[in-house]
């Protein structure tokens, strides 16, 4: 069900507007003036807003603009009994989604309510949409390790050359990959990826370079390869180290003579391939205990690109922190957060264990339980990597008393239950800034409806009256 608001100083507006609305089932609140209605927007999450224009303690123009800035998507109908052609158009520039007069006619305004609300559906959806197929990231830092890798993959990008890319978990190892692909002559082209550590080493062959109807007992069909389906693109070969030696004898074949056969055929195939690989394994060690092809590393270490861990760049934090604040409250549709000088030292001093990918999340983390500037409290409340946080004592008094709250971390009796309450805590949060849409929540956090509901009925989660 829609939540809509009302703010309007004329009380009998506000009652024929709330009687309209209710009777076509939208939940409606009212206000009679701008200043707690900005307050009730900040608190609630409203799906659209119904506005005056003129009204006595703050003008409608101005609720417009404040309320825009912390809530962008928020839908805003202007109405006035004073609405000239110039008020619309200044609305709309301010970022009113429509504009109408009193009285409304009814219909205009069940049309108009209606177009608000699918349009902040759509920019909602459009989000989801973005985030899951969003463009690469670009390569952040400053520190003199990621300006020799940018330097060069603008060299090596544009040639054939295959790359092994070294670094620990969640270094950032796709991502290099994946600027040498974006820059390359290939980039229209598809890039392919393959987890190897994923794929069992009984499947690996299959799913590296197809396999025939009936060549084994599941093979009900023909199937097409990695290497087939990223013919005249890359394929990106991720924690190679883990791969079968079998398989490797079959990507050495592949590589020496750009030739593939499916399991279970006899026809050579040819692929115009161009191969990245990379692995958080020390490969020289791998081989000299047999379990990695010295051939095959020597095809594929024709270009060495080692990502540094983060804790040996820690001068790249403050400028990765920043853009993943950016990149996250734009998703959630909130003003930027900020972290306090004291708050970014924090941040640099964790031990990291998890790398970039650690950061990404504990930014998030931070964004939702934190205020507006992120301190060096909330950093030893929220974001402690070694999983000592108590997240239980996220309370507007936390960030005053991180002492308390590092006293509390006792509260949680294993790993498990820390991760059961924070994971609690996030579902909870997203369904009421969903408004308890479970669809919606389930796509924005990218699990299935039916996972969420398994998910909401573990943790006993009720909707709030």
């Amino acid at each position: 069900m829609a939540k809509i608001l009302i703010i309007d100083d004329e009380r009998a507006i506000r009652s024929t507007l709330r009687e309209i609305l209710e009777y076509e089932n939208y939940e409606v609140e009212d206000i009679d003036n701008g200043i707690d209605g900005l307050e009730l927007i900040q608190k609630k999450n409203f799906d659209l807003v119904l506005c005056d224009i003129k009204m006595n303690k703050m003008d409608g123009m101005e609720v417009l603009e404040q309320a825009l800035t912390f809530k962008p998507d928020l839908p805003f109908i202007m109405i006035s009994g004073h609405g000239t052609v110039e008020t619309a158009i200044e609305a709309s520039k301010k970022g009113a989604f429509d504009f109408i007069s009193k009285p409304p006619d009814l219909n205009r305004l069940l049309i108009t309510v209606r177009n608000g609300l699918d349009r902040g559906t759509l920019v909602t959806e459009t989000k989801v949409l973005k985030r899951k197929a969003s463009k690469t990231r670009h390569i952040l830092g400053e520190s003199e390790s990621i300006f020799r890798i940018k330097e060069t993959i603008e060299r090596v990008a544009p040639t054939d050359a295959r790359v092994l890319i070294t670094g620990a978990n969640g270094s950032g190892k796709e991502l290099v990959a994946r600027w040498l692909h974006e820059k390359s002559n290939r980039a229209d082209n598809p890039l392919i990826e393959v987890n190897c550590a994923a794929i069992p080493s009984e499947l690996i062959e299959s799913e590296l370079f197809g396999h025939e109807k009936g060549s084994f007992t599941s093979a009900v069909k023909q199937r097409i390869g990695k290497f087939e389906q990223a013919n005249g693109g890359t394929l990106f070969l991720d924690e190679i180290g883990d791969m079968s030696l079998s398989a490797q004898a079959k990507v050495l074949r592949a590589l020496q003579e750009h030739k593939i056969t499916r399991v279970g055929g006899e026809k050579e195939i040819e692929v115009n391939v161009r191969v990245l690989a990379a692995t958080n394994k020390d490969l020289l060690k791998e081989i000299e205990d047999g379990n990695f092809r010295m051939d095959l590393y020597h095809r594929l270490n024709v270009i060495n690109i080692h990502v540094p861990h983060l804790t040996e760049r820690i001068e790249d934090i403050p400028v990765i922190a920043q853009s993943f604040l950016e990149e996250i409250c734009g998703e959630y549709g909130m003003p930027v957060k900020k972290i306090n000088d004291a708050g970014m030292a924090a941040l640099q001093a964790l031990p990291w264990t998890g790398n970039v990918r650690e950061l990404h999340n504990m930014i998030e983390r931070l964004i939702i339980l934190s205020d507006r500037v992120i301190t060096e409290h909330d950093v030893r409340a929220f974001a402690n990597p070694g999983g000592g946080t108590n997240i239980g004592a996220a309370t507007p008094h936390a960030a005053a008393a991180p002492q308390q709250a590092i006293a509390n971390y006792d509260s949680f009796n294993n790993f498990q239950d820390y991760k059961d309450f924070a994971e609690r805590e996030f579902i909870k949060f997203k369904l009421e800034k969903n408004n308890w849409n479970v669809s919606k929540t389930a796509d924005e956090i990218d699990i299935q409806r039916s996972h969420l509901y398994s998910k909401i009925e573990k943790f006993g989660l009720k909707r709030s009256e």
